[in-house]
C-alpha cells in the first residue's frame, strides 16, 4: 500500500507542481474550516459508500456540497448505498477514516472503488486533497490531478449535482 511519502514521491517523479500544507487531523469539513488555514483552492469532502451487494464508490464533491445519498445512489443504480465501514477503507484503500481521498484509489489494486467526481470541482482550477493521511492536504492544478489518476489507470466519472448525472467519463 501507498503511503504519503510514496505518493508526494510519484508527484515529483512526475514533476508535478503541487504545495504540500501541513497541519493539525482534519477529520470533518468543520474540521478543515477551523484549522487548515490559508489554502487556496477548491476544498473537498470525499464519501467512500458501499452497497449491499459489496460494491464501493468513491465520491468527491464541494466540501460545502448538499448531496442527497438515496438520489445520488439512483442516479448511478447503486441500490441502497450507505458509509462503507473502517475495515473497508482500511482493506481497499489503505487508510484510515479522516483521510479519504481519490489519492487513495491508487491503493485499490483490483479496481474495486468507482470514482466519482464533482463537476463544480472538475471546472475547478486548483483542488486539494489529503495525500492518504489527514494531518497534510496537497494542493494541485485540478487538470493535472485529473491527468495524474487518469495515467494511473482509474476512470472518473463526472457527475453533476445539478442535474444527479454522470455529465462525461473520463
Amino acid at each position: 500500500m501507498l503511503t504519503k511519502k510514496d505518493l508526494l514521491e510519484l508527484l515529483r517523479s512526475k514533476a508535478l507542481d503541487f504545495q504540500i500544507h501541513d497541519h493539525d487531523p482534519l477529520f470533518t469539513v468543520e474540521d478543515s474550516e477551523r484549522l487548515r488555514g490559508e489554502i487556496k483552492g477548491a476544498h473537498t469532502k470525499n464519501l467512500f459508500l458501499k452497497n449491499k451487494k459489496n460494491n464501493f464508490f468513491l465520491f468527491s464533491c464541494d466540501e460545502n456540497a448538499k448531496v442527497d445519498l438515496k438520489r445520488f445512489s439512483k442516479s448511478i443504480e447503486a441500490k441502497n448505498l450507505s458509509f462503507a465501514s473502517s475495515e473497508y477503507l482500511e482493506r481497499i484503500l489503505g487508510i484510515k477514516p479522516g483521510s479519504v481521498s481519490p489519492y487513495a484509489l491508487l491503493n485499490d489494486n483490483d479496481n474495486e472503488v468507482e470514482f466519482f467526481f464533482d463537476e463544480m470541482l472538475f471546472k475547478s482550477e486548483t483542488i486539494n486533497f489529503h495525500p492518504l493521511i489527514n494531518t497534510t492536504t496537497i494542493s494541485i492544478k485540478t487538470s493535472a490531478f485529473v491527468n495524474f489518476i487518469l495515467e494511473k489507470g482509474k476512470k472518473i466519472n463526472i457527475f453533476s449535482l445539478d442535474s444527479y448525472s454522470i455529465v462525461d467519463i473520463l
